[in-house]
Parts: C-alpha cells; structure tokens; sequence
C-alpha cells in the first residue's frame, strides 16, 4: 500500500511513496539545461513532478505508463502542488497493487456478484438465461467485466465501474418494468447487462485507464454486437427476432446519430434503456464531480465542462469547534468580549454592499423618504 497519495500532499511535505507516469515531457530552460515534467498519478488524482538535475540519467529509466519511486519536496508554484523530484527508481510490476493507482468502486466485488447471481436466477427466458450465462459464467470473460472501468472519463471511470454501472441500470429496469407490465423484462436485463460489454475490448485498464486499437477503430457498440453474435452461434435453437432486437439494443442504447448511436431506439425495451443508462451516466457524473471538491464549505462545485455548468452544493455550514462551557450563570467569553468591543460602524453608515443577498428594489427602499417621491406627489404626478 502507498504511503502517501495525491490528496494527502501538502506543501514543504517531503515525498517518499510510488506513483503512476501518466505524462513524460522533456524540455529546455532558459539556460539550455533539459529538464522533465512529469504527471504522476494515483487513485486521488494527479500533481505535477519536475526533475532538475540528473535529467538524462534518469530519463532513461522509465517512460509514461511505468510506475517510480520518488523523493521529493512539495511546493506551490502559481497555485498548483508541485513535486520537486530529487531521486527516482523504476518499480517493477510485481511490486505494485493497481488499486493504489487506479480509482476503484466502492462497491464490494463478491457482493456485486451475488447480486448479478440473483438476476441472472431470476430469468424466465431461457434463451435470454442461457445468453447472459454464456458470458458471466465464463471466468475469462467475467474476469475482465467486473474490473473494467465504464468510460475513460465521462462516467464510472474507475475499477469496477462497468459491472457497478450496469447493476444499477439492472435495478432501474426492475423497477421500470414493475411500473409498466408491457416491458418484456428479461430483454431490458439483458440490454442492462449487454449494452456496455464491448467495453472490455475498447477500454484498456492496466495502468492507466484508455482506449485500445480496437476501441478507437471500431467502437464498444460493433464489439459488444459481434459478442453477442458469436455466443447466440453456441446456443441451439436461439430465436433469430430475440438474437435481433438484443443487438438493437446496444444499436441504439446512446439514443441519437450524433450521439454515437447507429440506430435510434425502435421498440420500447430499447427506449426504456437509453433513457435509464443515459440517467445512471449522468448521476454518477455529478456525484464524482461534487465527490472530487476540495473544499466542502464551498456552496458551489467548479465549472464541469462537459455539463457546461457549475453545480450547487447546498447551504455552507461554518465549521463549528467544540468551546468550553461557562460556568452556571456567568456569562460567554464571545459574549463578554462582544459587549466590551466598540461597533466597528454605525447602521447608518451601511454601505450598499451590506445590504442582503438578493434584496428586492421594494425592500431597498422600504421606510425610505426620498424626495423624489414627494416631489412627484406635489406637483400630481403621482398615480
């Protein structure tokens, strides 16, 4: 396990501990001395390494996507934690836990497989049972699909993501489908569990979480279709309309053309599913967004540049600390301090800004005599 991560790091810290080389760029100071700016990263996030001396030696060592221990001061430069490196060693893999450097679900991953044990017990269908068992009873495949992410960035981007996501898209269509009888419940199951699975091809997670040749040519969506092809093949008797509408499913699961989606969704399972995992995506979005805020007294999250917005947060609650309790009947240090401390201004020398957040133009001038008005109501102006 690490011994420090990212947001742990405060400045004039001295930093020993192993990280993640996302980024490895060489480049030239101002007095012809190369130097290396690095992005290191864990399971909390990333800072900035900058290595000064010793830069061709250590260079040579390791390149982005290798794992390094590092010494190092941490400093703030134009306000932005900075590590400044003065020794570093490769690590081997052997030496290295992935789960310190990659985020990873919160979810325990032999309760998820319970619960997927528990939907896949509770189908009716048997080809829909024997299609989903064709791959979550295969270790290979389930080895892979229950530690792969769900996106690069966008949504459960970490370990484990994909099979949290699509259990929470599992659970929607249950309770979707209890609504409305006419959903064919165990095809909106199979579009939950299916519509993402073309995703341990196209994403790739052994470092650093990106895309694979594959996944930039083709698309989790072909993948996912060509998957299930070559399974419906292994089962006798597989009806070819159920085979069909199962790979329309993950067609039109993104819902628009100029959202990815080859097709648009066609019957009602499909619209049900694009709808229900457009909706986990973006919970879990905001959720990881407000989760990432530094400071929790903040009413407001940063700027979120996909959403195009800032989030609110809800009321900012001053930290309160723990005081000493006065005596019975002798009077608070506040207040004894507050009743000898001379008002720094009077009220009648409020300025502007210390009216009230959001006071009306009515409340402004309530009680106010403004000559204005009087002069209006002599002249009969007035209405």
């Amino acid at each position: 396990m690490k011994d420090i991560y990212v947001n742990d790091i405060k400045e004039r810290d001295r930093v020993q501990t192993a990280f993640l080389v996302r980024e490895k760029i060489t480049a030239m100071a101002k007095n012809g001395k190369p130097y290396l700016t690095l992005k290191l990263m864990d399971r909390t996030g990333e800072v900035e390494g900058r290595v000064w001396d010793r830069v061709d030696e250590w260079s040579r060592l390791f390149d982005s996507d290798d794992f390094i221990r590092i010494d190092a001061k941490a400093s703030v430069y134009m306000g932005k934690m900075q590590l400044v490196v003065q020794h570093l060693e490769k690590l081997p893999d052997e030496a290295i836990d992935l789960g310190d450097f990659l985020p990873v679900t919160s979810r325990s991953q032999e309760q998820m497989r319970q619960e997927l044990d528990a939907v896949l017990a509770s189908l009716t269908n048997p080809y829909i049972e024997a299609l989903l068992r064709a791959f979550f009873d295969d270790p290979e495949f389930f080895a892979r699909y229950r530690q792969a992410p769900a996106a690069k960035s966008m949504h459960h981007a970490y370990l484990g993501g994909l099979l949290e996501h699509s259990l929470a898209i599992v659970a929607l269509a249950d309770d979707v489908a209890r609504r409305y009888p006419a959903i064919d419940r165990d095809l909106l199951i199979s579009g939950a569990l299916l519509h993402d699975v073309g995703k341990v091809v196209e994403l790739t997670f052994s470092r650093s979480i990106g895309y694979s040749d594959e996944g930039k040519l083709v698309g989790h969506i072909v993948i996912g279709v060509q998957m299930i092809e070559d399974r419906v093949r292994t089962i006798a008797g597989f009806p070819p309309e159920l085979a069909m509408m199962i790979k329309h499913l993950l067609l039109s699961h993104h819902g628009q053309y100029e959202f990815g989606s080859p097709k648009r969704p066609k019957f009602l399972e499909a619209v049900v599913l694009n709808f229900i995992d457009d909706l986990d995506s973006k919970i879990n979005a905001v959720q990881s967004h407000l989760e990432k805020e530094q400071d929790p007294h903040q009413g407001w999250s940063s700027y979120h540049r996909l959403f195009d917005r800032y989030f609110y947060k809800g009321p900012r609650i001053a930290e309160q600390e723990p005081a000493d309790q006065p005596a019975s009947g002798e009077p608070h240090a506040t207040e004894t301090a507050a009743a000898a401390a001379p008002p720094t201004r009077k009220p009648a020398e409020r300025k502007n800004h210390d009216r009230p957040l959001g006071a009306t133009l009515g409340e402004q001038l309530k009680n106010k005599n403004l000559e204005l008005f009087s002069t209006i109501n002599q002249q009969g102006g007035g209405s």
